[in-house]
């Protein structure tokens, strides 16, 4: 069941929350309701996988409870990392090993990771131990069970724990409905809109055939739209489905296209996930604190497995990679003191990033190479088949311009107003978090009939792009 779906918004949204308010006297039978409404939206995707939800959430409370009674909690804490990783690995990267049969089970990244945090946190006395209904409830709260945020158990079991389902109704349904609507939009209206400007030239790339530069160009633009209106929506989505129901969840994203340098981007590019990965796993390693190179071993690490959890591919591990390439760079000219204009900053930034999304989204190594080439420019430049006719004369001046008004999937004026809208809202606008009221009000109207046409009266919901992961 899909949040931009109209069966999520007209059906299962009103009668989960609706029943959530009549129960709200008991804090209890509330959340036995919202148990019962997050096991049936996960269900609904593949009822026979549930059971594999409610074992994981079953293992973990019972390894929970063993580690906080014995002596021994260290082992107790490596028995559970290791069950969830061994639960993870087998459903995630079977495949990567031409294991055949195997399916992805929807989240499974989201819900395993939350439970390893909540056996570290518990072993570490951050948190106390929650009844089992509260557990369940935070692992299985369907707001942010499919693709995060990867929210932290020290920040939603005290939430749940306190919970008064009926107070400040009048405050959070209209701040949550607001979030849930803007992201919304994010997603009908910008985010499955560019993505008839993407699919065509890296499915291009993945045939082997040759890409032009602006081909290149117009896809890759696109994309590092796509995959931040679709990702960046769905965490609002999310926000706003859990102000709803009481809870606040931490801000994902924060406009990382204006960040001013790459460690910065991490600051602001799915939040939630950039913090597990520096507080569970980088840190841990040792951090910074062993010398420079320790320091380049654990940031590589890091970033490395970081692409390897997006996927059981060697394009996600690419994607880390360069990441972690970036990141190493920018602390060498930190290191340095090597400055350049905030303008060269951001601008450098924004185009490795831009870069390392090519093996992110294409489907293998080969069309990597090839979206790459046709970037540099390497096939040529091909103008779009709407402006060919103005320049007649163009491709005979130029003989290294072969495929001149031959592109196969770009139509001028609509490419140049959705990258143009799309780059002028990622870049210029504030986060909706810095947003006055006001603001967030209006871009709620200007959005609100478009968003509510592409609900109506598409002929289906387009999946989340993070569901892959």
């Amino acid at each position: 069941m899909l949040f931009n779906s109209k069966l999520f918004v007209l059906g299962f949204l009103p009668v989960a929350l609706g029943g959530f308010l009549l129960l709200g006297r008991s804090r209890q039978l509330a959340l036995l309701w919202l148990l019962a409404c997050n096991l049936f939206f996960y269900a609904w995707w593949r009822p026979e996988l549930l059971l594999l939800l409610l074992v994981s959430i079953g293992v973990n409370f019972a390894v929970a409870g063993l580690l906080i009674r014995s002596r021994q909690g260290g082992i107790w804490l490596t028995i559970g990392i290791c069950f969830n990783l061994c639960l993870l690995g087998w459903f995630k990267y079977a495949g990567m090993f031409e294991v055949q049969g195997v399916i992805l089970p929807l989240g499974i990244s989201f819900f395993t990771f939350q439970q390893i945090m909540f056996l570290v946190d518990l072993s570490k006395g951050e948190i106390d131990p929650p009844p089992l209904l509260d557990y369940a409830c935070f692992v299985a709260f369907f707001p942010h069970l499919i693709s995060g945020p990867l929210v932290r158990p020290g920040h939603i079991l005290p939430q749940l724990k306190m919970l008064e389902p009926r107070e400040g109704i009048r405050l959070r349904l209209p701040a949550g409905f607001e979030l849930f609507l803007l992201g919304l939009a994010k997603k009908l209206v910008l985010a499955d809109g560019l993505a008839h400007f993407v699919g065509p030239g890296f499915a291009a790339a993945a045939r082997g055939e040759p890409i032009s530069l602006i081909e290149a160009w117009v896809a890759l633009l696109a994309y590092g739209l796509q995959i931040y209106f679709d990702f960046s929506g769905y965490s609002d989505m999310a926000i706003g489905l859990a102000r709803l129901f009481g809870i606040r969840f931490p801000v994902n994203f924060r406009s990382p296209y204006q960040a001013g340098n790459i460690s910065e981007f991490w600051t602001r590019w799915n939040i939630t996930l950039s913090s597990f990965l520096k507080d569970y796993l980088y840190i841990p390693l040792g951090g910074n604190r062993h010398g420079e190179g320790k320091r380049i071993r654990n940031l590589m690490v890091t970033m490395l497995l970081g692409g390897l959890w997006h996927g059981a591919a060697w394009r996600f591990v690419l994607w880390g990679g360069l990441h972690g390439l970036f990141l190493v760079l920018h602390g060498w000219s930190r290191r340095w003191h090597l400055r350049c204009p905030k303008g060269v900053s951001w601008g450098l930034t924004l185009l490795c990033v831009l870069l390392a999304w090519v093996p992110f989204r294409a489907q293998n190594l080969t069309a990597v190479a090839q979206m790459y080439r046709g970037l540099a420019g390497l096939n040529g430049l091909a103008v779009p088949a709407l402006l060919a006719p103005l320049l007649p004369g163009l491709g005979h001046v130029v003989p290294v311009l072969p495929w001149l008004g031959d592109a196969r999937s770009i139509s001028l004026p609509q490419s140049v107003m959705m990258l143009a809208l799309g780059w002028f809202i990622a870049l210029c606008l504030p986060p909706l978090d810095h947003m006055s009221e006001r603001r967030r009000s209006l871009a709620l109207i200007s959005s609100l009939a478009f968003t509510a046409q592409a609900l109506f009266f598409a002929p289906s919901a387009i999946p989340f792009l993070y569901f892959q992961f």
